[in-house]
């Protein structure tokens, strides 16, 4: 699952993903005071968007290069460009930077045992004060679907996140709920975990 994997997908299709920011974003980001916001595995953009039309200055990364030309097209159409940059980062090498995010906020986005240092470069970039926002799929009932693409056990799970941090973090929820809207195409996934940290 390396750049070109990532830029064959998006090239696949004219829009890969809906247009519309995460719902548990939208849930759990709706009442916090803006500031600096980190978008990790940000694809076309869509939650870097609604970040920065709620006054956040977003920062959005993804390995995959056609994915942000169209994020950034995106945010030049919505007269957002001066809110919001995007950025072609491979956590495995290029961290981002400690203590720069009031929000650090990961959706759908699967984090890797190996290096340790991709999870660890993540936690760090949160801001004292800052918040950490994962929402994710539960997977309970479907580990086979690596579908030949990758391992799932070689990526955090939900319970794994929440036992990475230390005493420095308050949880502030930490739970599996239903899905605010239906799941893509061709998957199963009714549920989401949710973890919001206060660092």
């Amino acid at each position: 699952m390396d750049q070109q994997f990532w830029d064959d997908m998006y090239l696949g299709q004219t829009r890969l993903w809906s247009g519309r920011p995460n719902g548990v974003l939208v849930t759990e980001a709706t009442d916090l005071a803006p500031g600096r916001a980190l978008d990790v595995g940000c694809g076309e953009g869509a939650d870097a968007l609604w970040l920065a039309g709620r006054g956040w200055t977003v920062t959005g990364i993804d390995i995959s290069q056609v994915a942000l030309d169209r994020a950034t097209e995106a945010a030049t159409e919505a007269g957002l460009a001066d809110r919001v940059r995007f950025a072609h980062a491979d956590l495995d090498t290029n961290p981002p930077p400690a203590g720069a995010f009031d929000l650090v906020t990961l959706q759908y986005f699967a984090i890797p045992h190996q290096p340790p240092a991709a999870l660890a470069g993540l936690l760090a970039a949160v801001a004292p004060g800052g918040t950490l926002l994962v929402g994710g799929h539960d997977l309970t009932g479907h580990e086979h679907m690596g579908n030949g693409h990758f391992d799932l056990k070689d990526f955090y799970n939900h319970d794994e996140l929440l036992a990475a941090l230390d005493d420095s973090w308050t949880i502030l929820t930490a739970e599996i709920r239903p899905r605010v809207a239906p799941a893509p195409p061709g998957t199963e996934h009714v549920n989401d975990t949710v973890l919001v940290a206060r660092r």
